[in-house]
């Protein structure tokens, strides 16, 4: 009796074994093709219908100070305002997975350098330049995209009317907001159509593209990228402002709008991470990591949320709160530096150690 319950014993251990090895061989066969997956994910679902609805965005904008242009009345100025802060939202979050052409073609820098100094713009104004848009390639950065549009329709502490924007202001933001429609549509075509078709350069790492052999080339610059937008947040865009107590050094601060780009920012880092774009659900990072490591998944989830919702705490223009609401600023500040130190000592080894091909 004992021999042949020794016998069964070897014979269900044999089994769990062999079971063990078939079930582990199927999941790194689904790893793999989760790693192919991911970034087939990211591509369509979150870069190429966020530089798609970027493109719209700045259409729209294009339309509506053209409206503005053709008749200054406060309805048009209004309408402007709104195409440029949803136009704002759109590219913020897209700054979360900031590399390939937007950063190769210096697109980023052609549309959003900052801070713009009014003074600056009012002395291009009263210049001689013809205020073309081909005189635009020759200004500073500071002087292109989206920060003089910003000035020229909100005026300097949103004080702008309608009827006081006058014919040279006029005349510089069609020609800046078309410089901005180029740009954008440059930048979807981009990724979207030949010659670089950037998409198929991805999709296809590791597999035939010319610039991305590996998947784990494009894995590090999407943690790149995440881990960039998270330090440019927490030790640039707040932290100089804050530290030197002057608001005019804020990213968006004739709109009021900077604390909502910077949370943006960090939305579009959570979008990557998550691999979600407008209520559109694919596999993400957090896929492959949670399959291997789960609690390291946790722990990030946990700290991007946190993050995202530290910006609550602020209830006033950025403007303002590094004044009179410091200690909220400070602890957004924290958060991202936790989540940072997150994504640089544990992220970035996870995808060096599990994609290597």
């Amino acid at each position: 009796m004992k021999y042949r319950i020794v016998i069964l014993s070897g014979i269900i251990l044999m089994a769990i074994a062999s079971c063990n090895k078939k079930d582990s061989a199927t999941s790194e066969a689904d790893f793999n093709t989760m790693k192919t997956t991911v970034l087939k994910d990211f591509t369509n679902n979150i870069a190429l219908s966020n530089y798609q609805a970027l493109d719209a965005a700045a259409t729209s904008l294009y339309t509506s100070i053209n409206n503005l242009n053709a008749n200054a009345t406060e309805a048009n100025l209004s309408q402007a305002k709104t195409d440029w802060l949803n136009m704002r939202t759109v590219w913020e979050q897209a700054e979360g997975f900031l590399f390939g052409p937007v950063e190769d073609n210096s697109y980023d820098p052609n549309m959003d350098t900052w801070p713009t100094d009014f003074n600056e713009v009012d002395s291009l104004l009263a210049s001689s330049s013809a205020l073309e848009v081909s005189d635009l390639q020759s200004v500073p950065s500071a002087l292109r995209g989206y920060h003089p549009i910003e000035y020229i329709i909100f005026g300097n502490h949103g004080s702008r009317a309608a009827a006081t924007i006058t014919a040279r202001q006029k005349k510089y933001m069609i020609s800046l907001v078309t410089d901005l429609k180029d740009i954008c549509h440059s930048l979807y075509t981009s990724w979207s159509a030949a010659p670089t078709n950037y998409a198929n350069e991805i999709i296809n790492a590791g597999n035939g593209s010319t610039i991305y052999t590996k998947k784990q080339q494009v894995y590090l610059a999407l943690v790149g990228g995440m881990t960039d937008i998270c330090d440019e947040v927490g030790t640039g865009k707040m932290k100089d402002p804050y530290d030197a107590f002057d608001s005019t050094i804020v990213e968006s601060p004739y709109s009021g709008n900077s604390l909502i780009d910077f949370k943006n920012n960090i939305i579009g880092l959570q979008n990557v991470y998550m691999g979600t774009y407008a209520g559109v659900q694919g596999l993400g990072i957090k896929d492959l990591v949670a399959a291997k490591n789960k609690s390291l998944d946790n722990k990030i989830q946990a700290e991007i949320a946190a993050a995202v919702s530290s910006f609550a705490n602020v209830t006033i223009p950025y403007e303002e709160a590094i004044f009179s609401q410091r200690v909220q600023v400070a602890n957004i500040m924290n958060s991202l530096a936790t989540l940072n130190e997150t994504l640089e000592s544990e992220l970035t080894p996870f995808i060096k150690q599990y994609i290597q091909d």
